[in-house]
């Protein structure tokens, strides 16, 4: 069974920096795709970034690109989501999603409902 585990919310200011963290467990196979997503209220679940258990390879979305940075730690299991210059605009929750897939997809990494397996989310706040 997929597991995954997301932590490191929270409340910023608007200019301040957020780390995401999502354990991953129970995939099938080496081969997966990790994606973050987030949800505002009222809004469409709409992509971040994701990475490829392959070969690493990420993949940046326009809503948060030049301001995000995926990457993973194998040894933990993790992948991370380094987010910087935050703004008001950029309050939601956000998820971290996965399902098996060799090497990466830009339409997987923008289209949620590609993705079989979700964390419960975690809530980022960010402060005028």
């Amino acid at each position: 069974e997929v597991q995954l585990v997301e932590s490191g919310g929270g409340l910023v200011q608007t200019g301040g920096s957020l780390r995401l963290s999502c354990a991953v467990s129970g995939f099938a196979g080496d081969h997966y795709l990790i994606g973050w997503f987030r949800q505002a209220p009222g809004k469409e679940r709409e992509g971040v970034s994701c990475i490829s258990s392959t070969d690493g390879n990420s993949y940046y979305a326009d809503s948060m690109k030049g301001r995000v940075t995926i990457f993973r730690d194998n040894t933990k299991n993790t992948v991370y989501l380094q987010m910087n210059n935050l703004k008001p605009e950029d309050t939601a929750v956000y998820y971290c999603a996965g399902r098996n897939y060799y090497g990466i997809s830009e339409r997987l990494c923008v289209t949620h409902v590609l993705f079989n397996d979700w964390g419960q989310g975690t809530q980022v706040t960010v402060s005028a």
